[in-house]
């Protein structure tokens, strides 16, 4: 079987990020007798650096992991909430019905330290200023500017001049964007994480990573981000806004060890996913329908088996839409959404041609509720008063894409994510989706070298709603990060990029690789055509949704495409190697293995 690179395998160790860079870190951590946890948190302070547009030191983080210590599988949840001071009533008065695509009006509290650090601390074997001095490294020498950096500056580079000086400062070349290729440094972040450094000291090894968490949400980052939050911005709505952060925000925020949510699958195997705070347990419910629906007797990347997957991810993520929020603040129906009932009952509404309706169901009874959408055609969704949802499914023809992005300075300054997935010679397993603060999302505040997130933007003003903005709630982000026990044992690390469509190329590789059976190549299954479905809101500014869209990469054949098209799918053919950045790690027959996403040159596998 040709694939683009070959599968790795070995014994010692494994990784597999979106960046060669926070692969070579991870590794080097691994040579030099650090465990799975250690060389995650390496790799992941380099994503910070290296991929500046996709994750940023503002950002947010969760982690699924598996210590073979413990024998169990924990959630880390860097995923901070909205501000105390956040409220719909705050956006409406200032004429906003959606939360801006950018700026510190969309800010949570930044997680994603926390959670690196959490997990360091408490799982980890080494300093924080070991797994640091790699991030350090690239921050004060310079690293690579890939080409997505040196496109997403220039998109925005106007913005920067006219409106987020300090971002200018930070990332233009005088009036230009960085070379494509070229070296580029980032100092003030590094600064930032030397002064982190200087107060982790005394103790032991975990009471000084606990006092370096401490001085971010608790100490001088803390300080800036209020004073930065004082200020007001332009932002996707056109105007200036100041945001809602203060210090308090930071300080009363710690970041969380969780259970994972499981759902079964083909007998054997079991996906661990976040709770509903995140899209995670989507994936759940479509694997239970897939199930009901017999998927494994079809063959992958047929028609018919690309037809069941899409039809079954609308239904997903319709249910998405109407119940998934933040469990400590809404009451959300999980066991009755990822019950075998629930899902034959969902099943049975996939006929044979693309369904072009939103249709969340009803778990225990319950009557959903979504909430609307901006019309076709209406002015940007930053001016008027908010509406209220509906119980009534959403006809594609009331779902139209209201296209309100523009590729000039404001557009949408949309961001993606990063990944990276380890396993160790002792049997952890991590996997990691950090995401946010890129450096299109916000302003960098000059003192720390780093913008803050847009992570509200994921919240609904209007009111009631699982995913309703309120004060200290999580929003529901897309950041979805998996692992999948076989016969009851750690099996597999894996995760991807890619906002709503993560738990759909995730469901994709792991179906196939399910149906190709024990010692299926890694590789060959993420090589694999993608596609995925656009037919539900976004959850990005600003919200559209393009029913019955099926997004296919063009390296399907032709009969395959043609026989979509029949069932009534609206397909939008991309480029051949445009969909998907899987990358995965397994402990398979007494072996380790990973392979990494070939899709924009970048993700890298490595090991022995």
């Amino acid at each position: 079987m040709m694939t683009t690179r070959p599968e790795l395998q070995g014994s010692f160790g494994m990784i597999a990020s979106t960046h060669w860079l926070a692969s070579a870190a991870g590794m080097s951590v691994l040579e030099r007798g650090g465990n799975a946890f250690d060389a995650a948190v390496a790799g992941g302070f380099v994503l910070q650096i290296v991929e500046p547009h996709l994750n940023g030191p503002g950002g947010d983080l969760p982690v699924i992991l598996w210590s073979a210590t413990e024998g169990r599988a924990h959630v880390v949840c860097g995923q901070g909430p909205s501000p105390a001071a956040a409220s719909p009533r705050h956006f409406s008065d200032l004429g906003l019905t959606l939360v801006p695509g950018s700026g510190p009006l969309a800010a949570t509290v930044p997680g994603a330290f926390g959670a690196w650090t959490l997990m360091l601390e408490r799982w980890g074997t080494w300093e924080l200023a070991d797994v640091l001095a790699f991030a350090l490294h690239y921050a004060e020498d310079g690293f690579p500017v890939l080409p997505a950096i040196s496109r997403t500056i220039g998109a925005v580079s106007e913005l920067f001049t006219e409106h987020w000086q300090p971002s200018a400062a930070a990332w233009l070349d005088g009036s230009a964007p960085p070379a494509p290729g070229g070296w580029w440094r980032s100092p003030a972040i590094a600064a930032t994480y030397r002064q982190i450094l200087r107060h982790a000291t005394g103790g032991s090894r975990e009471q000084r990573i606990a006092a370096a968490r401490d001085a971010w949400y608790r100490g001088f980052v803390a300080e800036e981000v209020e004073s930065f939050c004082r200020s007001a911005w332009r932002d996707t709505s056109g105007r200036d806004h100041a945001g809602l952060l203060t210090a308090e925000d930071l300080a009363r925020w710690q970041p969380t060890v969780e259970e994972p949510i499981a759902t079964p699958y083909a007998e054997r195997y079991q996906v661990l996913k976040t709770g509903p705070w995140g899209q995670g347990p989507v994936v759940g419910q479509q694997l239970r329908m897939l199930d009901a629906l017999g998927l494994q007797a079809e063959t992958s990347l047929s028609a018919r088996w690309i037809h069941l997957v899409t039809e079954a991810a609308k239904l997903g993520y319709a249910d998405r839409e109407a119940w998934y929020g933040d469990p400590l603040a809404s009451d959300i129906p999980l066991a009755a959404l990822l019950s075998a009932e629930y899902a034959a009952e969902r099943a049975a509404l996939v006929g044979d041609r693309a369904d072009l309706e939103l249709r969340p169901g009803s778990p225990d009874g319950r009557t959903p509720r979504l909430a609307t959408l901006p019309e076709a055609g209406s002015p940007s969704p930053g001016i008027g008063e908010p509406t209220m949802g509906s119980s009534e499914p959403i006809a594609a023809e009331a779902v139209v894409d209201p296209r309100l992005s523009s590729p000039g300075p404001l557009g949408e300054n949309r961001g993606d994510t990063c990944h990276l997935d380890v396993v160790d010679r002792w049997g952890n397993l991590v996997s990691a989706t950090p995401s946010g603060g890129w450096l299109q999302s916000s302003p960098v505040i000059a003192a720390l070298g780093f913008p803050l997130g847009t992570r509200a933007q994921m919240f609904y003003l209007e009111p009631d709603l699982p995913n309703s903005l309120r004060p200290g709630v999580r929003p529901r982000t897309t950041l979805s990060p998996s692992l999948a026990l076989r016969d009851g044992q750690p099996w597999l690390a894996f995760g991807t990029p890619g906002g709503d469509q993560q738990d759909q190329w995730q469901l994709a590789f792991f179906t196939a690789l399910v149906n190709a059976g024990d010692g299926a190549n890694l590789q060959a299954v993420i090589d694999a055509p993608m596609f995925h479905t656009n037919h539900f809101p976004s959850s990005f500014y600003p919200r559209e949704a393009h029913p019955g869209e099926l997004v296919v990469e063009d390296r399907l054949p032709a009969e395959v495409l043609a026989e979509l098209r029949e069932r009534g799918h609206r397909l939008t053919l991309s480029g051949a190697w445009t969909l998907g950045r899987l990358s995965a790690v397994a402990i398979e027959g007494g072996r380790l293995k990973a392979a990494a996403n070939p899709r924009g040159a970048q993700g890298y596998a490595i090991g022995r």
